[in-house]
């Protein structure tokens, strides 16, 4: 009899299959002598829609609203059916008495296998592979210690009943919402929260109002110093007044030490990375949208097989991957961590409860490398730049802390003889490396170690070389300077910061609720690591944001949808809710009836709440273009990389790109250019004014040699190497005489 292994995707099943020794190629799997190996494509099956429930509900009608499926039902989902089939029928093979379940090890990765097993109608013996990487080593060691399928049954339960809610919920209130209003409106658990966020700071941004503030500084004794508030510490004041009278004061005068402190400090390198502070990182550095960066570290994953699984919320390894850290560092000791890497193979590996703890790793680990030997070479430059970010971390927590003596000083000055206000406050900051650390790792990239504060605008001490400074030492002002600026409002969010802001949204809840806030905190906040570039996706895509550079803005159509839909849909303690439950069914102490149960009490009262509300939603993007299937006028919208019109009419669905950003640059101020596109003709256009057609654009570009490509490029480089040097043209040089 031979055990059925069912992956989550193509790539997976075939290393396992190559490690299994699975080697004839059969309809959708991969078969050995002991074991068959067949694989899903993400999901195959999925909850039904409402149609499939009813006929009538393929009408979008309000008074068939609330929709409760009696018993819910399972669908092939029609792009892959192909592949369903080929499952379905290794599953039922007659010499096949187990099933192995290799999906991603997660709530949802149980979801996809189980889904299948139940559409099938399969109830063999189920085993679990649980691994966090896809190596050899790592496949291996899983197959060795196969789990009991049925100690997942309560995750299974809990992801279960976590889609079964949200189609509760999210189909019901957008068809109520776009029957009721007559636009296509679409709303959920957490991408209206998150709509609701970015609402918020726009909202504080607008109610935002500047405010002048005055510092100064001076030089005495070859050191910059700032004043301070004596009561606040503060670097500057809202008062001109108080500055003009130090400034008067202080002149021709000399600063008198107070008070030299020196200290040792040491600074800990950043933790490892879990998929969301790499997303975080990427989106600061490089520009990567959270979506970009999960596709990149999915290839490294399962194609390089480079790095470990992304879609994880750890920041920490366990004990048990101790072990394997030297073997981690042999296979990435290339190209420019060759620099770093030898030292700490020739000594003992040191670790702490910095990055490896047992209790803070719950599916899956933090993102590191594998054993697999590298080769950059293979990669894109966009991989190459993540892979680098995870690699240089991994290093940096192996690495000894940053040291470094930081030298405090204060000085007085008299400015007048009222006691009140004898005296002027000034301080100088300096710091002496002593230790290099894990800070050598990082090759002088900028690691945004300094946050700003809430205004944007907090003046700091300056660092600097501080010459030797004694206590109750005189030194003359030779130089004074004033510096203004006006308090700056919230940043908008960018893809870094609303990533952030959805992982820890305690400060956008209005509950005083501490469980609750405790449990968002723990779950990870709103969506999970693997969901939440899906939903800026989803926002982007409905039009409800668009992007403004970098910034994130809401739409007009995202600020009547946050007016039109129930308040407390807007809030992330819904989500606080549901986790708490949900964590309840997977650790085995809740129920999913009594879950569903109360899922369903909630949708009838959202469904009755958007019937009775009174609001309006009018389009104020109407254009005059009409649209060519129904004749209706068509709307403006702004993708998140195009601008497009798109039909009116939900039911119609006809859009069109009318611009889009290209990556090609302008020759004058090299920011990228829109291309255009009017009738047939397409035309490059810059913010800058300057404007190009198509095929201008190409016939320049090639006479400048753009349009060859990077493989071209290798190629020719390695035909000059191969290429003798002793050519008949060398030779034929090699006998001529120059006089000199």
């Amino acid at each position: 009899m031979k055990s059925l292994v069912l992956a989550e995707k193509p790539s997976v099943a075939r290393d396992i299959a190559r490690v299994l020794k699975c080697n004839k190629n059969i309809p959708g799997a991969i078969e050995g002598s002991q074991y068959i190996v067949t694989w899903a494509l993400g999901h195959l099956v999925t909850l039904a829609d409402p149609e499939e429930y009813d006929k009538k509900f393929k009408e979008w009608n309000m008074s068939y609203l609330p929709m409760m499926p009696e018993k819910w039902e399972l669908v092939v989902i029609r792009q892959t059916a192909k592949q369903y089939r080929n499952v379905k029928s290794q599953l039922f093979r007659k010499d096949v008495s187990e099933i192995i379940i290799a999906t991603d090890a997660g709530r949802e990765g149980e979801l996809v296998a189980r889904w299948i097993l139940d559409k099938s109608g399969c109830h063999k013996p189920i085993k679990r592979l649980w691994i966090s990487s896809v190596t050899d080593k790592a496949i291996r060691e899983g197959f060795e210690h196969l789990k009991d399928g049925r100690q997942y049954n309560a995750l299974y339960h809990a992801a279960k009943s976590r889609a079964e809610a949200d189609w509760l919920v999210g189909i019901n209130a957008t068809r109520a919402l776009t029957c009721k209003y007559n636009a296509q409106l679409s709303c959920g658990r957490v991408q209206t929260p998150t709509l609701a966020m970015i609402a918020r700071r726009e909202e504080e941004i607008r109610a935002f109002k500047p405010e002048d503030y005055y510092g100064l500084q001076c030089m005495a004794g070859g050191v910059k110093w700032t004043w301070q508030n004596a009561k606040t510490g503060s670097l500057r004041s809202f008062k001109k007044e108080v500055i003009d009278q130090i400034e008067k004061s202080i002149k021709g005068q000399k600063l008198v030490i107070t008070d030299v402190q020196k200290q040792a400090k040491k600074k800990s390198s950043p933790g490892l990375y879990d998929l969301t502070e790499l997303q975080r990182d990427a989106n600061k550095r490089y520009g990567f949208s959270a979506k970009e960066t999960l596709n990149i570290m999915q290839r490294l994953y399962e194609h390089h097989k480079v790095l470990t699984y992304p879609r994880t919320d750890s920041r920490y390894i366990g004990s048990d991957i101790v072990p394997t850290i030297k073997e981690r560092l042999k296979a990435c000791n290339i190209g420019p961590y060759k620099a770093y890497i030898p030292a700490l193979l020739k000594a003992p590996i040191c670790t702490s409860k910095a990055f490896v703890d047992d209790k803070k790793v719950s599916d899956h680990h933090a993102i590191i490398p594998t054993e697999e030997y590298v080769q950059l070479d293979h990669m894109s430059n966009e991989e190459r730049k993540i892979y680098d970010l995870v690699v240089r971390r991994f290093i940096g927590v192996l690495y000894p802390a940053y040291e470094y003596e930081q030298t405090t000083m204060k000085a007085t000055v008299q400015i007048s003889a009222k006691p009140s206000v004898a005296t002027a406050v000034f301080g100088a900051k300096g710091q002496v490396v002593l230790k290099e650390g894990w800070k050598a790792v990082y090759d002088n990239m900028s690691l945004d170690e300094e946050e700003d504060d809430k205004s944007g605008d907090q003046l700091r001490l300056a660092g600097q070389q501080l010459p030797t400074l004694k206590k109750g030492q005189e030194v003359d002002i030779s130089q004074i300077m004033r510096s203004q600026g006006k308090t700056k409002p919230p940043a908008r969010f960018t893809e870094a910061t609303l990533l952030s802001a959805m992982e820890n949204p305690v400060r956008y809840m209005e509950s005083d609720n501490v469980k609750e806030r405790k449990t968002l905190g723990e779950t990870g906040g709103l969506g999970t690591v693997a969901t939440r570039a899906d939903i800026i996706e989803k926002l982007f895509h409905t039009f409800l944001i668009e992007k403004n550079g970098n910034e994130i803005r809401i739409t007009s159509k995202g600020k009547q949808l946050l007016e039109l839909v129930p308040e407390d849909l807007k809030k992330p303690e819904l989500t606080a809710r549901w986790e708490m439950q949900l964590s309840d069914i997977a650790a085995g102490n809740g129920k999913e009836k009594t879950f569903l149960h109360e899922i369903k009490d909630y949708t009838k009262d959202l469904i009755q709440e958007i019937k009775q509300a009174d609001g309006t939603f009018r389009h104020d993007n109407l254009t005059n273009s009409k649209c060519p299937r129904c004749g209706k006028r068509m709307l403006a919208v702004k993708g998140k990389n195009a601008r497009l019109l798109v039909c009116q009419d939900r039911e119609c669905g006809y859009k069109e790109t009318v611009a889009r950003t290209s990556n090609a640059r302008c020759p004058n101020c090299h920011k990228k250019m829109e291309l255009i596109k009017k009738g047939d003709a397409e035309t490059f256009v810059c913010t800058c004014g300057y404007k190009e057609k198509l095929e201008a654009f190409k016939a320049r570009r090639a006479k400048e040699g753009a349009g060859v490509s990077k493989k071209d490029v290798q190629k020719y480089l390695k035909k000059q190497k191969e290429e003798p040097v002793n050519n008949a043209f060398a030779q034929a040089l090699a006998g001529i005489k120059l006089d000199e």
